[in-house]
């Protein structure tokens, strides 16, 4: 199929893209399109007007200081994936784009527009949301700073208003002490997760887990922190039993109902088995990194 007639303008700079989107409420932001063109194909999305951002000066650049990884709105999944700078402070950003579709998608493909693209099973919003990161939007009335939690809304809705441009986000830095961990499970390489779970885990020098953060895609409408399986964790011992348990706890989150891909069972079941494989990675990192 072809996509219905609309208009189109490269802005060269924020600024300008901020207007156009002002202009049209009809309008949309064109980056790396992979999802966006698909569903105009299939008159999925209609946008009056598609605003081309790629050629705006700095939104391709990625930075790496001690607050963390800064990326760009046009910064490509494979320029990410491949920044060493990106995977020293922060190594959960290259497992996670690993399973990001395929090479082809992930070098035209652009992180922040997966972000504002918000698919309930998508993995880059975990990392966001599991990191404590957030996004950067300009619009008509200055810009402003939205963290993970308030960003994601519900699968394919975001916080973000339809006259704002999200120019970057920012993925922190993994404490120096802390073990990670991401795996997920799909019906077949490159394909959105059927279940997918994140870990950042902190210990102390006996093995006992000060600090965890765990997160999910694919189980509810948005990404979702385990906290349960967090509470679970807290304060006990780094051992297999210890995972077991935050893999019990973390089911209980589960809340996507049965689909043509997976029942609500089946999900409880991966996210459980999942989150037992992270958590114990996860600790081992960390308890060498304490050794």
């Amino acid at each position: 199929m072809k996509p219905a007639l609309f208009e189109y303008h490269r802005a060269a700079s924020v600024a300008q893209a901020v207007d156009l989107l002002a202009e049209d409420p009809g309008a949309m932001i064109l980056a790396g399109g992979q999802s966006l063109v698909a569903a105009m194909n299939f008159r999925l999305a209609a946008p009056s007007r598609l605003i081309d951002i790629t050629r705006i000066p700095d939104l391709d650049r990625i930075a790496v200081t001690a607050e963390g990884v800064a990326v760009g709105a046009a910064v490509r999944h494979r320029t990410l994936e491949r920044h060493d700078g990106a995977h020293a402070v922060n190594p959960l950003i290259r497992a996670a784009q690993a399973h990001v579709a395929h090479v082809p998608i992930r070098n035209r493909g652009t992180v922040v527009g997966s972000l504002c693209h918000a698919d309930a099973a998508a993995e880059m919003p975990l990392v966001l949301l599991l990191c404590d990161g957030w996004v950067e939007l300009e619009g008509p009335g200055g810009n402003r700073r939205i963290p993970a939690e308030q960003f994601f809304r519900m699968h394919l809705t975001t916080a973000r208003a339809s006259d704002e441009l999200a120019t970057r986000a920012v993925f922190p830095a993994l404490p120096p002490d802390a073990g990670w961990a991401f795996a997920e499970f799909a019906r077949r390489k490159g394909d959105y997760a059927i279940a997918a779970v994140g870990a950042i885990v902190q210990c102390d020098a006996g093995g006992r887990i000060t600090r965890a953060r765990l997160a999910a895609c694919g189980i509810s409408s948005k990404p979702v922190r385990l906290g349960r399986a967090e509470a679970a964790l807290a304060g006990g011992t780094a051992d297999a039993t210890a995972a077991a348990e935050a893999g019990r706890a973390a089911a209980t989150h589960v809340d996507a109902a049965d689909d043509s891909i997976a029942t609500a069972a089946y999900r409880r079941h991966l996210v459980a088995a999942l989150t037992e494989r992270v958590v114990a990675e996860a600790a081992a990192r960390a308890r060498r990194g304490t050794e």
